[in-house]
């Protein structure tokens, strides 16, 4: 089990997608539930976390709406990547929440696609850049996506039963 914490603590900090390892699914439903019904309470109720040597300390709301969500997105059995934002990220960074290579990103990055910054020979993106760049082609992508189904239907590729 540590070597599991090890590994997901190091995929968070690279900011890549984690998912919930199977054998902790229903724990982060029930996660998920116990949460999403206190959110919908009139008043947030006051949380803690409670450490492993019975330590506690209290769950700011900011916090508490934020693991709400993580625990909703990981419960349905999505991935999930905490981003700051607000921040600078390395061209490694910025490739894997785009899910492309470092070379394929760095293309982009010389074609003009992406803004960036070169720190010696080093090249920074700004975060919102890269999400607006993911967002943009994530919308391109459905919208092609439509396209070529509505031709296909038109060509009679897909039977009406």
């Amino acid at each position: 089990m540590e070597a599991v914490a090890h590994t997901i603590e190091e995929l968070i900090r690279r900011m890549t997608p984690v998912a919930a390892p199977p054998e902790q699914q229903a724990q982060v439903e029930a996660l998920s539930k116990a949460l999403e019904g206190m959110a919908q309470q009139p008043r947030v109720p006051k949380c803690q976390l409670v450490g492993p040597k019975g330590e506690s300390i209290a769950v700011p709301e900011s916090i508490f709406y934020v693991l709400e969500r993580v625990a909703e997105v990981l419960a349905r059995g999505d991935s999930i990547t905490v981003v700051p934002v607000g921040r600078e990220v390395t061209t490694q960074q910025a490739a894997d929440l785009l899910n492309v290579s470092r070379q394929y990103l760095v293309r982009l990055l010389d074609e003009g696609q992406l803004p960036f910054r070169k720190t010696g020979k080093h090249r920074r993106l700004r975060i919102e850049d890269v999400l607006a760049f993911k967002e943009t082609r994530d919308k391109d992508r459905r919208a092609g996506l439509r396209e070529l189904s509505r031709m296909s239907e038109e060509l009679g590729g897909y039977d009406a039963s």
